[in-house]
């Protein structure tokens, strides 16, 4: 198994799990390497290290000789695997809201005034409105949060 570190046109980074390189070739090819984060097939492999273990076969961990120069980097931008990290959080907690609302799609106007107003029951829901009407409801004292329709969420409407 052969994992990559990939990256969209977006700067979106995140792993993929091919069987070869050449799977990943014959997969890129044929456009099913996609973004789960934005669906751009605009992917490409990123430069990644090989995990190397570096201990002694007792388990402990070499000593380094002495005299020995370490190159130490400070840096304020995040790493590729904190950009991974916090995508693949930010993917898990828009899965939950999907599984834990209800998409009532055009409707969402609406059913949140509608719920808001008590003429409905409250539950969580879900839907698609414009900018305009978004900001209507938010001044009517709806709560409303704009969130983003990830195309790794569309298999789970």
């Amino acid at each position: 198994m052969k994992v990559l570190n990939l990256q969209c046109a977006h700067q979106h980074v995140f792993e993929g799990w091919f069987a070869s390189e050449d799977d990943f070739n014959d997969q890129q090819a044929r456009g099913l390497v996609t973004c789960p984060l934005c669906g751009d097939a605009g992917v490409r492999k990123m430069l990644s290290a090989p995990r190397l273990n570096l201990r002694t076969a007792r388990g402990d961990s070499p000593a380094p000789a002495v005299g020995d120069a370490r190159e130490v980097a400070v840096s304020n931008h995040p790493s590729h695997a904190e950009l991974a990290e916090l995508q693949a959080r930010m993917l898990r907690a828009m899965r939950e809201i999907v599984a834990q609302t209800e998409d009532v799609g055009e409707r969402f106007a609406e059913q949140a005034r509608a719920m808001h107003h008590g003429d409905i029951e409250h539950r969580n829901i879900r839907g698609r409105t414009t900018a305009e009407e978004a900001v209507a409801l938010l001044e009517e004292g709806v709560e409303v949060l704009p969130l983003p329709m990830l195309p790794a969420l569309k298999d789970m409407q």
